[in-house]
C-alpha cells in the first residue's frame, strides 16, 4: 500500500498535513497554515523536495532522540519527523519520506 497525505484542520482554524506511510503511520507532520491553499502548497513542496536528501536536517536532542527536519531550497522547514530512539531510526524515517513522499493521494480530512 502506498503513502499518502492527509490534509486536516485544527481546532484554532488552521491547516496542516500528515504524510502517511502505507502502514498509516505518520512519518511527516506540517507546520500550521492559515489557509488550506497555503497547506497544500506544502504538501506540493513536500512531493518536489522529498527526494533530495540534502534537503533533511538530520538532529538529536540532548536526550539521546533523534529526529529530524525536510526543508525546501529556500530553507524553509516543510515538515518535521517524531522522534527515535536511535539515529538508525531516524534515518529510516528519511528513507520512508523519499519513498512515499511523492504519493499524489491527499486526503481533504477538512470536509468531515
Amino acid at each position: 500500500m502506498a503513502g499518502h497525505y492527509e490534509l486536516g484542520k485544527s481546532h484554532n482554524g488552521q491547516f496542516y498535513f500528515v504524510l502517511k506511510a502505507g502502514n498509516g503511520e505518520t512519518i511527516l507532520q506540517s507546520e500550521q497554515y492559515e489557509s488550506k491553499a497555503s497547506a497544500l502548497n506544502g504538501i506540493a513542496s513536500v512531493q518536489t523536495n522529498c527526494g533530495n536528501d540534502a534537503l533533511y536536517e538530520r538532529k538529536a536532542s540532548r536526550d539521546g532522540q533523534h529526529h529530524f527536519t525536510l526543508k525546501a531550497a529556500n530553507h524553509q522547514v516543510i515538515g518535521s519527523s517524531e522522534t527515535y530512539k536511535s539515529a538508525s531510526g531516524r534515518d529510516g524515517g528519511i528513507a520512508s519520506v523519499q519513498s512515499n513522499g511523492s504519493s499524489a493521494t491527499v486526503r481533504d480530512m477538512t470536509a468531515t
